[in-house]
């Protein structure tokens, strides 16, 4: 039973509480009195009469029946508040996550109507309206999917595919990527919009400063328990003062959020490139 506020309704939820205990030990009292007067278990020729044995038996199992319902009560109380902390603070989490993602869409769609705007400009107009329709399937897969915090693998793959269509018709031939996933963790479970800010980021802060353009790869594997991601483009490095932009800090605090600390993500220069290492729980996928 859930304590209510004030003092008034505390004091009528111990009053029901003392009640209940009185009336588990009032049953509890006539059960074995009625037991004991009728089926005679000691063999006693004379046994005292039923009210007595009712009597001796309520109030000398008064102090038991109060410790075993203070007892079950207080379990019972511990775990309800327990999980009303959980569902309080699995709440608290969504918001954020939600939060997020809210910050992380309009980026998202933001940057893409540039690429748009961009070949509109060129003249490229065939270009353009194949780029708006592809990100017209964009959006209503980000509408399908914003009630879910975690998607399938291959269902962000098949996304992020799209997200390159569009950017392959902004860069061109100057665009070079590749995907690298065993067809065994298409069915793992990943963060939704996981991967596309990392590799916007990528355009935004490599491919998009460079006349010749560049490449950027993704491999997926698993290690033990974990789904290890690295994402990679040839240039250029980072500069040792860059700060996080908003795509890199989105995703570490969604992250946070749905793992707490079993991940790992980091950021480093190789090879005149930039690399992005991100480690999560393995799960959803068959043993």
């Amino acid at each position: 039973m859930r304590f209510a506020a004030g003092r008034r309704a505390d004091w009528r939820t111990w009053c029901l509480h003392l009640a209940a205990c009185l009336a588990i030990g009032v049953v509890g009292a006539v059960w074995t009195a009625t037991l004991e007067y009728t089926m005679n278990p000691w063999m006693v020729a004379d046994h005292p009469p039923w009210a007595v044995l009712w009597y001796q038996h309520f109030v000398g199992g008064v102090l038991t029946d109060v410790v075993i319902y203070a007892t079950a009560f207080a379990i019972g109380h511990g775990l309800h508040a327990r999980e009303r902390l959980m569902l309080e603070q699995a709440a608290r989490v969504q918001a954020q996550l939600d939060g997020l993602r809210r910050q992380i869409e309009p980026h998202f769609l933001f940057n893409t109507l540039n690429t748009v705007t961009g070949l509109v400009r060129e003249e490229r107009n065939d270009a353009a309206v194949e780029t708006i329709a592809g990100l017209s399937e964009l959006l209503r897969r980000v509408l399908d999917d914003a009630s879910r915090s975690l998607i399938s693998l291959g269902e962000e793959l098949a996304f992020l595919e799209k997200y390159f269509a569009i950017q392959k018709m902004r860069f061109g031939e100057r665009l070079h990527y590749s995907v690298q996933a065993p067809a065994a963790l298409m069915s793992a479970s990943i963060p939704s919009l996981l991967l596309q800010p990392l590799v916007e980021n990528g355009f935004k802060h490599g491919l998009a400063h460079r006349a010749q353009g560049g490449a950027i790869s993704l491999v997926i594997a698993a290690t033990d328990d974990m789904l290890d991601i690295t994402i990679y483009n040839d240039g250029p490095p980072l500069r040792s003062d860059a700060a996080p932009g908003i795509g890199w800090s989105n995703v570490r605090e969604r992250l946070r959020g749905l793992y707490g600390r079993r991940y790992t993500m980091e950021v480093c220069n190789r090879d005149d490139g930039v690399e992005v290492r991100i480690a999560i729980p393995l799960s959803g996928v068959p043993a």
